[in-house]
């Protein structure tokens, strides 16, 4: 039985928010470059280079703010993933490329990626490991502020994953898994959340589970937990996954 490590996190383009305040006197590192960035994203690989899977969002993918660094590529390069991939869900030109994120080290067999419904800016990245006929899916998405916007967004999803037996979503669902778009999407594809009861936002005082690792009740986990690692302002969530054995994914590398 195959065993690989998963982490999801928002990363708020590298912005390190300790306390609410920072979002009005650091509100400047969202438009503009500065050092802090670099050295929190350093950190930041620090954590991720143990994991299999990592799904990023509010990820920048090169603009004015960030040096013009794409951080999903900066950050595959720093942890040393061999596979990586963008999705831009907000392009502003120089100003912001608002994106989720895929690092693995894990090869992939294919990836798709995929607009959602509602105002644009919102998107989802699908991630095929193994044989078509016995695959893991992995979805790494970042979910609308509204709810009337997100219960579309769910009921896509919901749709496009229906077919798939072995699924892991993940990503900012902004809300919480009590509300009805999250436990409308479990119930539809028969997930199951390992996390459910520990807080994710804001980081320095986690009060919100807005953040969440969904898995399909045909996989195995062990060690689900919200790690206490302040690189944004929400906090990462990582999790063991015990592959059945029909699951072949290609060696590592």
């Amino acid at each position: 039985m195959q065993r690989i490590r998963v982490l999801s996190y928002n990363i708020q383009a590298g912005i390190d928010t300790q306390r609410y305040r920072d979002y009005v006197t650091h509100s400047w590192k969202h438009f503009l470059p500065h050092r802090d960035r670099e050295r929190n994203l350093s950190r930041l690989s620090g954590l991720l280079h143990s994991y299999d899977l990592v799904g990023l969002q509010e990820v920048d993918s090169g603009s004015l703010r960030t040096g013009f660094i794409d951080q999903t590529k900066y950050l595959a390069k720093l942890a040393g993933f061999p596979h990586w991939h963008k999705q831009v869900n907000r392009n502003l030109g120089r100003l912001a490329q608002h994106s989720n994120g895929l690092l693995s080290h894990l090869r992939p067999s294919s990836i798709t990626e995929h607009k959602l419904p509602g105002l644009p800016g919102r998107g989802a990245i699908l991630c095929h490991f193994g044989d078509p006929a016995h695959e893991l899916v992995v979805c790494i998405l970042h979910l609308a502020l509204g709810q009337r916007a997100r219960m579309r967004q769910t009921a896509y999803i919901s749709e496009l994953m229906a077919d798939y037996p072995y699924i892991i979503i993940m990503g900012d669902l902004n809300c919480g898994a009590d509300s009805t778009e999250v436990v409308l999407l479990m119930e539809r594809l028969n997930l199951w959340e390992p996390t459910t009861q520990e807080s994710t936002f804001p980081s320095w005082r986690p009060m919100k589970k807005i953040d969440h690792i969904l898995v399909s009740r045909s996989l195995g986990i062990e060690k689900a937990r919200v790690l206490n690692y302040t690189c944004s302002d929400h906090l990462p969530i990582s999790l063991d996954v015990l592959l059945p054995e029909e699951i072949e994914i290609a060696a590592l590398s």
